[in-house]
This record gives C-alpha cells, sequence and structure tokens, in this order.
C-alpha cells in the first residue's frame, strides 16, 4: 500500500515539507492509540533476532539512521514499526538552522536523496529533554560540532554532546564524516581524529566513574569515500583509541553513473540510497577481512531490499541501518528484513 499509494501522493510534494508532516502525522496517529496497530503489521518478534553486539542488547539488527529523528522526538513510534534500535541527531551543543533550503532533493530514477541539512538541529540540551521519557527501544546517539566551531576546536563540541547525553543513550556515535560542514571531513585525518576518540574515551572513562555507571560504547561513522589506505588508517585508529566500533557509511560525494536529470544530480550535498549500495558493502568487507573482524561494523547505505541488508551482513556487519531505503519502500521493509534473517537461520 505504502509504494503504490501513500508514497506516489508525498513525492508530490517538497521533500523536507513531508518530512516534517509525516513526523507530526507518525504522532497525532500514535497519541490516537494506533501504535498497538503498528506494532502488529510492522513488528516481528522471535528471540533468534536478538543480537549482543558492542555489550548492548538489540532486539533486532535493523535499525533507524541518524539524520532521520535528529532531535529525539519519535524514537519510541518508530520502534513501533519494527526498528530494534534508533539513532538520533546529528546534534550539536548549539542549536543551529543548517543550510539555505532547498537542501534536501529526491532522485526517482536512482532511488536516491542527495541532502545538504547542514547538522539541522534544536541542541544536544533538548535532545536530553526528548530522552527523558522512558524507552521502549535502543537509542544510539550521533554528536558532531556546531558550524561556526573551527576545527582546533571540536573537541570541546564533541566532549559536551558526550557528556550530556551520557545518561541518556545506550552507544554513541561520533560524526566526522559528513559532507555538510564545512571542514568537518578534515577530522577524518589519522592524527586529529585519533586525539579526538581518545579525549572522549578517556570522559567516557570518568563519567562512569563518577556516576557508578558502566561505559557507554563509542562508534565512529566514516564516509564511503575514503580510499583503501585511508581504510587501513581507520582500522589502525580503532585498534588505537580502542572504540567499540564503525559505522559504515555515511553520504557520498559521488555522482557517477546516476540516472537522474543532471540539474538534480550537480546539486550539492551528500548521496545517499541505491547508488551507494555497493560501495558501503564494499567498505564493510574491507574493514572485516582487513581487520580479521576485530570490531563490530554496522552497515548502512543502499539498502533497499532484504537482499541489500543481507548483503552487507554477510560482508561483516553485525547490524544494518536504514535511511533512503525506508523513505522509498516504506515501514513494511524493516520487517522483510527481518524475515528473510529468520529463513536463512531456517
Amino acid at each position: 500500500m505504502y509504494k503504490f499509494l501513500i508514497r506516489p501522493v508525498l513525492f508530490l510534494f517538497d521533500a523536507e515539507t513531508v518530512h516534517h508532516f509525516t513526523f507530526s502525522t507518525i504522532k497525532l496517529l500514535s497519541k490516537l492509540g494506533f501504535s498497538g496497530l503498528f506494532r502488529s503489521m510492522f513488528v516481528v518478534n522471535d528471540p533468534r533476532l536478538e543480537r549482543e553486539v558492542f555489550g548492548v542488547k538489540f532486539k533486532n539488527p535493523v535499525g533507524l539512521a541518524a539524520g532521520f529523528d535528529k532531535n529525539a522526538k519519535l524514537y519510541n513510534e518508530f520502534s513501533d514499526f519494527g526498528f530494534g534500535f534508533v539513532e538520533i541527531g546529528t546534534v550539536t551543543p548549539k542549536p543551529q538552522p543548517g543550510n539555505p533550503k532547498k537542501r534536501l532533493f529526491r532522485l526517482l530514477d536512482d532511488k536516491a536523496i542527495i541532502n545538504r541539512m547542514g547538522f539541522n538541529n534544536n541542541g544536544v540540551f533538548e535532545a536530553v529533554e526528548q530522552l527523558k521519557k522512558k524507552h521502549r527501544v535502543i537509542i544510539g546517539g550521533n554528536i558532531g560540532k556546531n558550524k561556526v566551531t573551527a576545527n582546533q576546536d571540536a573537541i570541546k563540541d564533541y566532549l559536551i554532546c558526550f557528556e550530556a547525553l551520557f545518561e541518556h543513550v545506550d552507544y554513541f556515535v561520533v560524526n566526522v564524516s559528513s559532507p555538510n560542514t564545512p571542514g568537518l571531513r578534515e577530522l577524518q585525518d589519522k592524527e586529529p581524529l585519533t586525539k579526538l576518540l581518545k579525549k572522549l574515551k578517556n570522559q567516557n572513562s570518568k563519567l562512569a566513574k563518577n556516576l557508578n555507571a558502566k561505559e557507554k560504547p563509542i562508534l565512529l561513522k566514516i564516509a564511503p569515500d575514503l580510499t583503501d589506505d585511508q581504510l587501513v588508517d581507520i582500522i589502525d585508529i580503532v585498534a588505537d583509541t580502542q572504540i567499540e566500533g564503525v559505522i559504515a557509511t555515511n553520504t557520498t560525494i559521488e555522482r557517477k553513473g546516476l540516472k537522474s536529470h543532471l540539474i538534480l544530480t550537480e546539486e550539492v550535498g551528500g548521496l545517499s540510497g541505491k547508488p551507494l549500495t555497493k560501495r558501503s558493502t564494499e567498505v564493510i568487507r574491507f574493514l572485516s577481512e582487513k581487520s580479521n573482524k576485530a570490531f563490530p561494523i554496522i552497515g548502512v547505505g543502499g539498502i533497499h531490499s532484504p537482499e541489500d541488508a543481507m548483503e552487507k551482513l554477510e560482508a561483516g556487519a553485525d547490524l544494518v541501518q536504514l535511511y533512503t531505503g525506508f523513505i522509498y519502500e516504506g515501514p513494511g521493509l524493516i520487517k522483510k528484513i527481518n524475515k528473510a534473517i529468520l529463513e536463512k537461520m531456517d
């Protein structure tokens, strides 16, 4: 029903406008008591789907990627669609509007999206207020820096977000790979990235000790545009800093082989969706094989079918995340992936 009835209507309107409309609609329907109906339609309850990864127990291995619920407004509602975990953010210390509109574009012929949102969010402290509600799902906190913060001061921004979210999320994701904040990807270089991650690990230990709590897993989200040599550096950095894992991958600045109109494909920003399927899987396989499966990997990028998800899991991913595939294929995709995993077990 989604692909043939709901999606064609939604796709008649501006993508960002539809995003906000969808949020409002889901919130309203949940308040009206539709949560149970959604769960009956989309949730697959089976203990065989459970995964324990970096010390966190997930109900199933299919999550919602960061960028969808930036301000932590609907994480419980998204669990009603079958997600085993929801990653909020990217959040920054101070609220920021992001880049000027129009900044979100559908490439229908490619089943893709280009975005240059620019970490638009209401700030980490509003997210904290939202996260004080009881969680029905595992929550990841994706953290970044404000646009006005110089790279030499970026660590302060990440520490502010880390400290604020520590008691409210189950794991952290360090985002240094978005192409939409000027200079951000420079933080992926070995020296500044190692310094940043070690600072966060030290703060993790201090907060856990002070609060008599467990340390929170820290993951690094990387770009699909890294070379093999840079990916080897990532493996070395994970070993050196002892962070818990990697999310592969963020959006790409690559534009090769797109079918959509040239005006669309030339829009500045990160490309997600089907054109990223192959490359993200290649990165997952490279990291898994070259590291000898030394750390967990969350696979994201171009998952539009159960087969896409299974390829990433077989390439070495422990969990997968959806974003653009969720928009194009609808919530039924989550159920299909979980059922495919069970069928493979059988």
